[in-house]
C-alpha cells in the first residue's frame, strides 16, 4: 500500500522552492499607502476649496436677496429688484461656476500627475523585482545541478 504524502510537507516544499521577497512586497505597501495619501491631498484642498467657494456664493446671495426683499414705495420696484437681483444671480453662478471648473481641472492635473509618477516608479520596482527573480532562480539552478 502506498504512503500518503503529508499535504503541509508538499506545500511547504513548494513555497520554499519559490523565494518571496518580502521586502519587495513591504515596499509595494509603502509605496501604495504614500500614493493613496497624495491621491487623498488632492481631493481634500478641492473639497476644501469647493466648501469655501459654496459658501462664499451662498452668503453673497442672501446679500442680494436682502435687497430684494426690502419693502418698495412703487410696484414697479419690486418687478426692478427682482429682474437686478436675477441678473446679478445669473453673472454671480457663471463666475463661481468657473471657478469650480478651475477647482476640477486642478484635481484632474494633479491626478494624471501622481499616476504617472507612480506607474513610473512601479514600472522601476517591477523591473528590479523580475531582475532579482531571475537571478534568484539562475542561482537555485546553479546550485541544483552542482547538488547532482
Amino acid at each position: 500500500m502506498a504512503k500518503a504524502q503529508d499535504i503541509n510537507t508538499v506545500m511547504k516544499d513548494i513555497m520554499g522552492a519559490f523565494p518571496v521577497d518580502t521586502k519587495a512586497m513591504e515596499d509595494a505597501f509603502k509605496n501604495q499607502a504614500a500614493l493613496n495619501e497624495k491621491l487623498s491631498g488632492v481631493a481634500l484642498d478641492a473639497a476644501e476649496k469647493s466648501a469655501e467657494l459654496s459658501s462664499k456664493w451662498t452668503k453673497e446671495t442672501l446679500a442680494k436677496m436682502s435687497d430684494m426683499t426690502k419693502a418698495k414705495a412703487e410696484p414697479a420696484d419690486y418687478a426692478k429688484a427682482m429682474t437686478d437681483f436675477a441678473s446679478a444671480n445669473a453673472e454671480v453662478a457663471a463666475e463661481n461656476m468657473a471657478a469650480f471648473a478651475e477647482i476640477a481641472k486642478k484635481v484632474q492635473m494633479d491626478t494624471v500627475e501622481l499616476m504617472m509618477a507612480a506607474g513610473k516608479d512601479l514600472q522601476e520596482d517591477a523591473a528590479k523585482a523580475v531582475k532579482k527573480a531571475t537571478d534568484d532562480v539562475q542561482s537555485a539552478a546553479k546550485k541544483a545541478s552542482a547538488a547532482k
